[in-house]
């Protein structure tokens, strides 16, 4: 009985595949572009340190551990003073995954119900992006400065959130709740179950 335990903990404890979390990414930058008004140099970078920080957990002690953390201080370079304070109070984007039940939740869904509603299109780096500035550098966003040169004063009024996108998920996204022994792990959407 001990054994079976360990076992079923184990499976559910695996990261996520690429797949789900580059969807995942994509929702939750789409949210963060919208409400914080991002650029699209901003919302580029956001979509990698998004896909970044999701693709490096493994498991509950790095839901908030040196990943989340390191996501944290890249936003702070990514983003504006005023847009990184507003992101701190909306909890569903500074603490977008949690871990409940031996699945992982993700607390934007308790927000935004329409898992194919999208205000934006994709990032730029979303076709070729496969993860992995995180690893580099402390200040590779510090050092690109993606905010400074189409932002004054901290707001930015070109920054498109206006339209929206509908998009239908593939076989990856549909099935990304169930635990079915890939990589994926339990994926629960909040609010969705």
């Amino acid at each position: 009985m001990m054994m079976a335990m360990m076992m079923v903990m184990t499976i559910s404890a695996k990261a996520m595949s690429y797949s789900a979390a580059k969807y995942e990414a994509l929702f939750l930058s789409d949210k963060m572009a919208y409400e914080l008004n991002l650029t699209n140099a901003q919302y580029d970078d956001v979509y990698e340190i998004n896909l970044d920080y999701l693709m490096s957990v493994n498991g509950y002690s790095d839901v908030y551990g040196k990943y989340w953390n390191r996501r944290n201080n890249d936003l702070k370079y990514v983003l504006t003073a005023y847009q990184y304070e507003k992101y701190l109070k909306l909890n569903y984007f500074y603490r977008p995954l949690s871990w409940e039940k031996g699945a992982w939740t993700f607390l934007v869904y308790n927000h935004y119900k329409n898992k194919n509603h999208f205000y934006k299109g994709n990032p730029k780096g979303y076709s070729s992006y496969k993860g992995g500035n995180n690893k580099k550098s402390d200040r590779f966003y510090a050092d690109k400065n993606s905010f400074k040169s189409n932002v004054k004063h901290g707001h930015d009024k070109k920054a498109n959130g206006n339209g929206s996108v509908s998009r239908n998920p593939s076989n990856n996204h549909r099935s990304l709740a169930q635990n079915n022994g890939s990589r994926s792990g339990g994926i629960v959407r909040s609010g969705r179950r």
